[in-house]
């Protein structure tokens, strides 16, 4: 586990070693809980808080012009959006994007909650509970498995980071952080 925090911090040099020592022990149990403990599933593990967080805390995700329509409410791009379960007025800001992994939208909040057997829909801020967000990205993780393994066997990190975003935001850094990451194992 020490090995895992110390390529940790290479990976993730601007974050607070402190948080990287708490957060990534709790990764590491919740990705071997999933039987996604193998390099490369923590290698994009770690990059992937290191790009959604910015300091290896779980966070709520904060009002921006990708959620919120100028003059309108919070969240409000969220609400009504059939793709990710939001059908009450309000949804948009009730189901964020939380956590290691920004669990976006009820219906994720209730398909990884009930992997989980967490009432993370009626309860959402459960999910930036420090073990409960290593959890959730783990069973993310583990749901998209497939897709995720296929993109790291051929070295496609971009298709990688889209299963998790959905696009290229922050993508750089998560292609600097994994290959940070490949050189202290010894492997880059």
């Amino acid at each position: 586990m020490a090995e895992w925090v110390e390529v940790a911090k290479k990976m993730c040099p601007q974050a607070p070693a402190a948080n990287i020592e708490m957060a990534v022990p709790l990764i590491i149990e919740a990705l071997r809980e999933m039987a996604l403990d193998d390099d490369d599933m923590i290698l994009t593990a770690i990059a992937t808080v290191h790009v959604e967080t910015g300091k290896f805390e779980p966070i709520s995700e904060y009002v921006s012009k990708w959620n919120t329509n100028p003059g309108g409410e919070k969240f409000g791009r969220y609400d009504g959006r059939k793709d990710l379960g939001n059908n009450v007025p309000g949804d948009g800001e009730r189901y964020k994007g939380r956590g290691y992994v920004q669990l976006t939208g009820r219906a994720n909040y209730r398909s990884i909650g009930g992997k989980l057997e967490i009432d993370l829909e009626g309860t959402p801020d459960l999910a930036n509970d420090h073990t409960i967000a290593a959890r959730i990205l783990a069973a993310f993780m583990k749901r998209e498995e497939v897709i995720l393994r296929r993109a790291l066997e051929i070295g496609d990190l971009p298709a990688a980071r889209r299963v998790v975003n959905g696009g290229s935001h922050g993508l750089d850094q998560f292609i600097a952080a994994f290959g940070r990451g490949e050189e202290a194992l010894g492997g880059g």
